[in-house]
């Protein structure tokens, strides 16, 4: 890898999704990172990985998510969690917690990690191991949460939003709540390959899609904790027209959404980028088009020199009703999901129910 370009013509992300890994111990319908059982074959090595967390401190990240596949299938993980802690970047992971028992928790505690996001895809048993392929990950998995619980690490519950579980909502925030979770990441379920070829007909429709955000931001006055929705920046434009208060905590903080009052975080200055374990990088694991490699240029390079980046950037560039609506610039509805089904980063998010045009 180069010396990093100190010389930032843009304001680097907010946060990076480091998918350390694709190997996975289980077999997800949904997974964005097509992980399998076997390590990529070109994965960073372990010098190659610090070499990338050195650029990221140096550019001034402030949080670094450790994804995968399963970050805790790769050998050397603890060791690259612990040399990026030691860097003062603030580290979290990505885990479907089937392998986190007591050691494991109290190792990614003392490694400096910071938090953890425990996949969770249903109410019960039969709904969530369906959806990831291996039976009893369920309870392993609410096993992981108790047992980071136990050691004092936070977690929070990332659950995906799909037909077969619109029934289960409730039940799942009640058991994110009840395990202790300290925030419900709801993702909405996007058309990546992986989906296209196991779980198409496991899509939202666009009124599925609004009465979901709008059950949400509803429920959201009485919850405990804060519900955020990857793939859906429309969520934070329901929690404004309904002037959503929340009774447990300063409304303020649902300003801290990454979706609000500036839409889809993609490879938007103070937003969001992935790196995959080759070293491609993409600007969101939703929106996977190639921006580059870490081999072949710095992190800062690819982020500041991307012709993709910068189109991605100009919103004036939208197309359809997402190019005309008032809430442009705000939103910006999910470019992953618009390039997923229609091959262009541009066009209007065909999940989105807003069609307020700005006046001419």
């Amino acid at each position: 890898m180069k010396e990093v370009n100190t010389k930032k013509s843009t304001p680097p992300p907010f946060l990076i999704s480091y998918a350390v890994t694709q190997k996975c111990n289980l077999k997800c319908k949904h997974c964005y990172s097509e992980a399998s059982e076997e390590q990529a074959p070109k994965e960073l090595s372990t010098e190659e990985a610090k070499l990338l967390i050195d650029d990221m401190a140096n550019w001034g990240i402030r949080l670094l998510i450790f994804d995968g596949g399963e970050p805790l299938c790769r050998d050397d993980f603890f060791e690259i969690a612990q040399y990026a802690s030691s860097k003062k970047l603030r580290v979290v992971i990505g885990s479907n917690a089937t392998l986190i028992d007591s050691e494991a928790a109290k190792r990614l505690k003392s490694a400096g990690i910071m938090g953890v996001q425990i996949s969770i895809d249903g109410a019960v048993a039969q709904t969530h191991d369906w959806f990831r392929g291996v039976p009893g990950a369920f309870d392993e998995a609410l096993e992981g949460a108790k047992a980071c619980k136990e050691a004092g690490l936070p977690f929070q519950f990332g659950m995906t939003i799909r037909r077969g579980t619109l029934d289960e909502l409730p039940d799942m925030l009640k058991l994110a709540i009840d395990s202790g979770a300290n925030a419900a990441e709801f993702f909405d379920l996007i058309q990546v390959p992986r989906v296209k070829r196991e779980i198409p007909n496991e899509l939202l429709t666009v009124d599925e899609r609004k009465r979901v955000m709008e059950w949400l931001a509803e429920t959201q006055t009485d919850t405990p904790i804060i519900i955020r929705t990857p793939g859906c920046p429309m969520y934070t434009l329901v929690l404004q027209e309904k002037n959503i208060q929340p009774k447990h905590f300063a409304a303020h903080l649902l300003k801290r959404i990454p979706y609000y009052g500036r839409g889809c975080a993609a490879g938007m200055p103070n937003g969001y980028l992935t790196i995959l374990p080759d070293g491609d990088v993409i600007p969101c694991m939703l929106l996977q088009t190639k921006l580059g490699n870490v081999r072949e240029e710095t992190i800062t390079q690819i982020w500041n020199n991307s012709p993709i980046l910068s189109e991605l950037r100009n919103r004036s560039l939208l197309e359809g009703k997402c190019g005309s609506c008032v809430y442009r610039d705000k939103c910006a509805g999910c470019r992953g999901r618009a390039y997923e089904e229609t091959n262009n980063i541009h066009a209007a998010d065909p999940g989105c129910w807003f069609n307020i045009e700005a006046p001419q």
